[in-house]
C-alpha cells in the first residue's frame, strides 16, 4: 500500500478547530483552521480547497457519531425484542455510577416507549428454535416502526448471539421494506449479556443514518475535487472504509483522541520512550491515556450515560480544554469548565466571544499571542480578552492573579485525569513520560508535569495536529468476538483455539482486510466474577493466556488466586492491515535561525524576559532553559522556568527540569 499511494491527508475535526496534516512522499506539512459545528464537513472540505491538494486517501477522525448521542440529535429509533424484553434498557443493571448520588438522573432511553416492539419468535439458551417467528406478525412490526416515524431500527433478540437465525429473518423483512436503516445485535456485538448487546445495537441505529448521511456528504465533496477514497479512524486507533464505518458507526465513538492516543505513542516509541502518559489538550475536552509499553484497550465505552460494547483506547476525557468557560459560582468559587465557548463564539480573545477562557487566559500571561495564531493568519485580541476577564479579576485581585487561578483550576482538573488513569490503576506517574499534543497541550505540559513530579515532558514536532498525524498513519483494522462460556481449563483448550481460529477467519475475509494479519484475546474472569480482562493469546499457545490473566488481576485489583476456576467469556480476533503513510514526522529547521527573540511572560504573580523562539529555526541539539517560548503554527510551547529543553533527533522537544 505505501508504495502505491503518495498524497495522503490525515483529518481530525475538534470543537474549535479542524486540524489536518498532509502526506506527500515522505515529507509532511500542517494546516490548521476553525471548525464549523453546523456541517463538520465543511471545513474538511474548505481546509482541503486551502491546501491546494487533491489526496490520493482522505483518513478522517470524525465526531459526528459522538456528537449525535451527546445532543441527543440521532434519529428516531424503533426496538424489536423478544417477548417480556422491550423495557429492557429502560431497566437496565440497576447500576449507579455515583453511589452517593440521593438523586440520580438517568437519561431518556434513545428509543421511545411507542416504538418498542416484541416479536413472538424464541430461542432457547443453546440457541435452539424454541418457537418460530410469525412472519406476518413481525411484518406489522416493520410498518408500525415506520409509521410510528423510525428512521432506524434495532433488533436483539435473547440468545441471537449463541444463533442469529431469528434475528436475520426479521433483518430481510426490514430491507426488504428498504425505508429504515438497521442494526442487529447479532452483527453488531455477538456477545451475552442482554443489556449490553441491546443497548450497542440501539446506538448503532440511533447514530448510523446520521454517520451514513454525513460521510455520503463528504464523500461526494472529496470526489468533486478529484481526491482518492475515504477512510475513518475507529474508537480502536484503526481505520475502515466508508462502508463498514456507515454499517458500524458506533465503533466511531472515540474516534479522534483514539488517533492523538495512537500518534503519541508511535512517536514516543520512536524517541526510546515506551512508558508515557499522553496528554491531548484541545479546545473543547483533554484526553489521557496511559501507555506502559503498549496502547491500552478495552471493551466497551461510555458516551452520554449510555454504554456500547465496541473495542476502543482506554482514554479518560475531561472538560477541560482551551474554550473552557471560567466563571464564579455563587459561592465565590472559581470554576473552569466543563461549558466551553467551543469554535463559534470561541474564546473573547478570538474576537466574537465574550467568556473568559483558559486561552484567553493564557493572552493575558503574556504565553499567547504575539503574531495570533495559525502562523498569525488569526490574530488575538489581548484587550478583548481582559474585558472578559474583569469581573473575575476584580473577586481575585487583578485580571493577571483572574488568569494565573484560571490556569491553576484546569491545571488541577486535567492533573485528576492523568491520576484516575494512573494512580488509580497502581501506576506511578514519576515512572512515566509525559507526551503533550493538541493545539493547547503544550502550553500546561510543564505545569502538569510539575503537579504529578514526572521527570520528562515530551512535545512531537507537529503536536497541534498529532491526532492528524495519527489518523494518516493509521492501520485498517476490524474486530470480531463471539462468546463461548467456557472454563479455562486444558481439556478446552483445543476447542478454545478453534473459536480463535473461525473469529479471525470471519474478520480477515471483510472487504479490505484479505491478506491481513491477526491479533487474538480472550476474555477471561474469575468463575463467578461479573467483569472481565482482555488477554492477548496466540493460536498456538492458548495455555499461556492463564498466568497473564492472574498476573494482570494481581496488577489491576492487588489481588490474585491461582487456585480459583477461570472462564473465557468471549473470544476475539482484530484483523490489521498497515496503513498507506509513513511515521514521518516533519521537516527539522536549519541551524540558522538567528537569536531568540524576548517577551514578557506572567509566573507565579510576577512579570518576568522569557526568549522566544520558532520551532522551524530550532534543529537537532539545540538546547535552551526556561522561561521560554517556542511558536509553531499548530500551537505554543511553553517552557517555564527551571526546566530545560533540548532538541532530540527527530525534532521532539524533549522538556527536563534543569539541575
Amino acid at each position: 500500500m505505501k508504495s502505491d499511494i503518495s498524497i495522503i491527508l490525515g483529518v481530525d475535526v475538534g470543537g474549535t478547530f479542524t486540524d489536518f496534516l498532509l502526506w506527500e512522499n515522505g515529507s509532511v506539512r500542517a494546516h490548521k483552521r476553525p471548525s464549523t459545528p453546523d456541517d463538520p464537513s465543511r471545513s474538511v472540505l474548505e481546509g482541503i480547497d486551502e491546501l491546494g491538494v487533491a489526496p490520493e486517501l482522505v483518513v478522517h477522525g470524525s465526531t459526528v457519531a459522538t456528537n449525535a448521542v451527546l445532543t441527543r440529535a440521532g434519529a428516531r429509533t424503533a426496538l424489536v425484542t423478544t417477548g417480556g424484553m422491550r423495557d429492557l434498557l429502560v431497566i437496565g443493571r440497576q447500576s449507579r455510577p455515583d453511589i452517593y448520588d440521593l438523586e440520580p438522573e438517568t437519561p431518556e432511553p434513545l428509543v421511545p416507549e411507542e416504538l418498542r416492539f416484541e416479536i413472538d419468535g424464541a430461542l432457547t439458551p443453546d440457541g435452539e428454535v424454541a418457537r418460530p417467528t410469525d412472519m406476518a406478525h413481525a411484518e406489522t412490526l416493520v410498518e408500525a416502526a415506520h409509521a410510528g416515524g423510525a428512521e432506524a431500527i434495532a433488533v436483539s433478540l435473547l440468545y441471537s448471539y449463541v444463533n442469529p437465525v431469528l434475528e436475520e429473518q426479521f433483518s430481510a423483512l426490514v430491507e426488504a421494506h428498504g425505508s429504515m436503516y438497521l442494526s442487529a445485535s447479532s452483527a453488531v456485538s455477538p456477545e451475552y449479556r442482554e443489556v449490553e448487546r441491546t443497548g450497542t445495537a440501539v446506538l448503532n441505529a440511533y447514530v448510523g443514518p446520521v454517520m451514513s448521511r454525513y460521510l455520503e456528504r463528504l464523500r461526494a465533496g472529496l470526489a468533486e475535487r478529484g481526491c482518492g477514497p475515504l477512510r475513518i479512524v475507529q474508537s480502536d486507533g484503526g481505520s475502515a472504509d466508508v462502508a463498514r464505518a456507515s454499517r458500524l458507526p458506533v465503533a466511531t465513538l472515540l474516534s479522534g483522541p483514539s488517533a492523538g492516543v495512537a500518534g503519541a505513542f508511535e512517536i514516543a516509541r520512536a524517541a526510546g520512550y515506551e512508558r508515557v502518559l499522553t496528554f491531548d489538550m484541545g479546545g473543547t475536552s483533554t484526553d489521557v491515556a496511559l501507555c506502559d509499553g503498549e496502547i491500552p484497550t478495552r471493551a466497551d465505552v461510555v458516551i452520554g450515560g449510555f454504554a456500547a460494547r465496541t473495542p476502543v483506547v482506554d482514554v479518560h476525557t475531561v472538560g477541560a480544554g482551551g474554550g473552557s468557560i471560567a466563571r464564579l459560582d455563587a459561592g465565590g468559587a472559581l470554576r473552569v469548565g466543563p461549558q466551553s465557548a467551543g469554535a463559534d463564539p470561541g474564546p473573547a480573545s478570538y474576537g466574537r466571544g465574550e467568556a473568559f477562557t483558559v486561552t484567553d487566559a493564557q493572552v493575558v500571561l503574556g504565553r499567547l499571542g504575539g503574531t495570533g495564531l495559525l502562523g498569525g493568519s488569526m490574530a488575538l485580541d489581548e484587550g478583548r480578552a481582559r474585558t472578559a476577564g474583569e469581573e473575575i479579576g476584580a473577586s481575585l485581585g487583578s485580571v493577571e492573579a483572574a488568569a494565573g487561578a484560571v490556569i491553576d483550576v484546569a491545571t488541577a482538573n486535567m492533573e485528576g485525569a492523568l491520576r484516575v488513569v494512573s494512580v488509580q490503576r497502581g501506576h506511578d506517574p514519576r515512572e512515566f513520560t509525559l507526551v503533550a499534543f493538541g493545539g493547547a497541550g503544550p502550553l500546561h505540559a510543564c505545569a502538569l508535569a510539575d503537579s504529578l513530579e514526572m521527570p520528562r515532558v515530551l512535545i512531537p514536532l507537529l503536536p497541534g495536529v498529532l491526532a492528524a498525524q495519527g489518523a494518516a498513519w493509521s492501520d485498517v483494522t476490524a474486530t470480531r468476538s463471539r462468546s463461548v462460556l467456557v472454563r479455562y481449563e486444558e481439556a478446552n483448550f483445543v476447542a478454545l483455539g478453534e473459536a480463535l481460529a473461525a473469529v479471525g477467519a470471519e474478520v480477515l475475509a471483510e472487504p479490505g482486510l484479505e491478506g491481513g494479519s491477526a491479533r487474538y484475546a480472550f476474555d477471561m474472569r474469575y468463575a463467578g466474577q461479573s467483569y472481565e480482562l482482555s488477554i492477548d493469546v496466540t493460536l498456538d499457545d492458548v495455555g499461556a493466556a492463564g498466568a497473564a490473566f492472574h498476573e494482570l488481576h494481581e496488577q489491576r485489583f492487588a489481588h490474585s488466586d491461582l487456585e480459583a476456576a477461570v472462564e473465557v467469556v468471549n473470544v476475539r480476533a482484530t484483523a490489521v492491515v498497515p496503513g498507506a503513510g509513513e511515521g514521518a514526522a516533519g521537516e527539522l529547521g536549519s541551524s540558522e535561525g538567528g537569536e531568540p527573540g524576548r517577551g514578557q511572560v506572567w509566573f507565579g504573580g510576577e512579570q518576568v524576559e522569557a526568549a522566544v523562539y520558532q520551532r522551524s529555526a530550532l534543529t537537532s541539539g539545540d538546547s535552551f532553559a526556561g522561561p521560554a517560548l517556542v511558536h509553531q503554527l499548530d500551537t505554543t510551547t511553553l517552557v517555564a522556568p527551571g526546566w530545560v529543553a533540548d532538541v532530540d533527533a527527530s525534532g521532539n522537544l524533549i522538556l527536563e527540569r534543569g539541575s
